[in-house]
């Protein structure tokens, strides 16, 4: 069976080694060593300023929400994983939903200004697939309007913009550790943020513990456990590897694909991409319908992401967003992973060839 992505696993003898030093002083969550020597890594890693690893990728989301004390809309793309639209909701703002642009597939910042109200409080942008929003209009249009900037950066890990690390921009980035990405820590996420937000966003993180036992105020439990944190130190040494085999795996896809049948996302300007997925553009949904099970047939399991654009979604009374409805039934995510055999990739391009 060829799934969409494949879990890199580092040696199971590297991982155990590194989480022996949590076994021997039965210390396995609230912060420990190995959580720490995590996030200072990454900083050295990614070239960033702050960083808190957290439990998952969704919860920097809606820390980032309540910490900023967002109210009212929040500006949005239809085009992402389902957590960008929960979190906006779960946190009781609502989504107002710009479209999309047809080639970077990230959001129309030509089209944010016409959907700002006096209740807009925030821009929650996702950069898709790993590909940049056009991040100097957006703040400049935040800082018109005095809005906060968050991006979704879930599929951002590595991903530069204009010669710096992605999380660096915006007022607050999160990412994934889901064991789908590039890099992982089995389940978890970061959130990353400027200086003057970091101790909030830290508190809320930790049941807003200021200390043991004084509270600075409102707080979930967000925290890493040390078993992720020791993925994570096991994974980050073959990052490079990781790396640069999926970027080899890309330009293989390049190499033997019909761009006649199919288009790919266009990677915005000034970015070093991290070839976090493989999504093609179909012409129609009825020719990526009829791929897809031809591949199923064969056992191969691209994926429909993302599907169905958000402003769809049962518990939204979203606007139409016509690009964004056009390009998620025509969208599919090829198998894609480090170190993927090359017959595999020639398995699959048949398909498309």
């Amino acid at each position: 069976m060829i799934n969409v992505t494949k879990t890199f696993l580092p040696p199971q003898v590297e991982y155990q080694e590194i989480l022996k030093r949590a076994w021997s002083t039965g210390w396995m969550t609230n912060r420990g060593v190995l959580v720490k020597q995590l996030e200072s890594d990454l900083k050295d890693v990614l070239s960033v300023t702050n960083i808190i690893a957290m439990t998952n990728g969704t919860l920097p989301l809606q820390i980032a929400i309540k910490a900023l004390k967002l109210k009212g809309e929040i500006i949005t793309t239809p085009f992402s994983y389902v957590a960008t639209t929960s979190s906006i909701v779960w946190e009781g703002c609502t989504p107002v939903y710009v479209d999309i642009h047809p080639e970077y597939l990230t959001i129309d910042e030509t089209k944010i200004e016409a959907a700002i109200t006096p209740n807009t409080s925030a821009i929650l942008a996702t950069h898709v697939f790993g590909n940049p929003c056009n991040i100097d209009v957006i703040q400049t249009i935040a800082d018109k309007y005095g809005l906060k900037v968050i991006y979704d950066a879930a599929h951002c890990f590595g991903v530069t913009y204009k010669g710096k690390s992605i999380f660096e921009y915006g007022d607050v980035s999160t990412c994934s550790f889901h064991a789908t990405k590039l890099f992982h820590t089995g389940e978890g996420g970061a959130l990353f943020c400027k200086p003057e937000y970091y101790n909030d966003m830290f508190y809320h993180h930790n049941f807003g513990h200021d200390g043991p036992e004084a509270f600075q105020g409102l707080g979930i439990n967000a925290k890493m456990s040390e078993p992720q944190a020791a993925m994570g130190l096991a994974v980050l040494p073959y990052i490079e590897e990781i790396m640069q085999t999926r970027n080899s795996a890309v330009e293989l896809y390049d190499e033997l694909l019909k761009y006649s049948a199919v288009k790919k996302l266009k990677i915005r300007e000034n970015t070093i991409w991290n070839n976090s997925y493989y999504p093609i553009i179909f012409n129609s949904e009825e020719e990526l319908l009829q791929v897809q099970k031809s591949m199923n047939l064969q056992n191969i399991y691209p994926r429909r992401y993302f599907y169905p654009s958000l402003n769809c979604l049962p518990y939204i009374n979203g606007d139409d967003c016509k690009i964004s409805e056009s390009i998620s039934a025509r969208i599919l995510c090829l198998p894609l992973w480090a170190c993927m055999e090359r017959n595999t990739i020639l398995q699959i391009s048949k398909f498309l060839i």
